[in-house]
C-alpha cells in the first residue's frame, strides 16, 4: 500500500511561487498516475492537475492552466506540482493523491490513497 506525505506549503505573496512535493513509500508509485486537488474554506475539494504513470500525459484545471506544472519523478518516488504566478483564490489546502489507471476524468472516486495535505496561503 502507497502511503502519501504532501510538504512545501506555506504563505507567499500575490504573484510568488511554490513547490509541493508528495512523497510515496511504497515500492508501486512507479505504477501509479498521480493528481493533485485542493480545497479552499466552505468550498468542496476541485481538481487541479492529474499526470500518468510515466509522466507522459498531463491534464490542468483551467483555472491553473499555464501557471502550474505537476511533474513525477519515479526514481525518488515524488510528484510535485510547481506553482507560479500565485492568486489569492489559489489559497487552500492540497492535497496529492494516487490512480491505478489514466483517464481525462478526474472522479475524486477514482483517487486513492490520499495524503493529509499541505496548506498554500496567498497573502499579500
Amino acid at each position: 500500500q502507497v502511503q502519501l506525505v504532501e510538504s512545501g506549503g506555506g504563505l507567499v505573496q500575490p504573484g510568488g511561487s511554490l513547490r509541493l512535493s508528495c512523497a510515496a513509500s511504497g515500492r508501486t508509485f512507479g505504477r501509479y498516475g498521480m493528481g493533485w486537488f485542493r480545497q479552499a474554506p466552505e468550498k468542496e475539494r476541485e481538481f487541479v492537475a492529474q499526470i500518468s504513470w510515466n509522466g507522459g500525459n498531463t491534464q490542468y484545471a483551467d483555472s491553473v492552466k499555464g501557471r502550474f506544472t505537476i511533474s513525477k519523478d519515479n526514481a525518488k518516488n515524488t510528484v510535485y506540482l510547481q506553482l507560479n504566478n500565485l492568486k489569492p483564490k489559489d489559497t487552500a489546502v492540497y492535497y496529492c493523491a494516487g490512480r491505478c489507471q489514466w483517464s481525462l476524468r478526474y472522479d475524486q472516486a477514482d483517487f486513492g490513497p490520499w495524503g493529509q495535505g499541505t496548506q498554500v496561503t496567498v497573502s499579500a
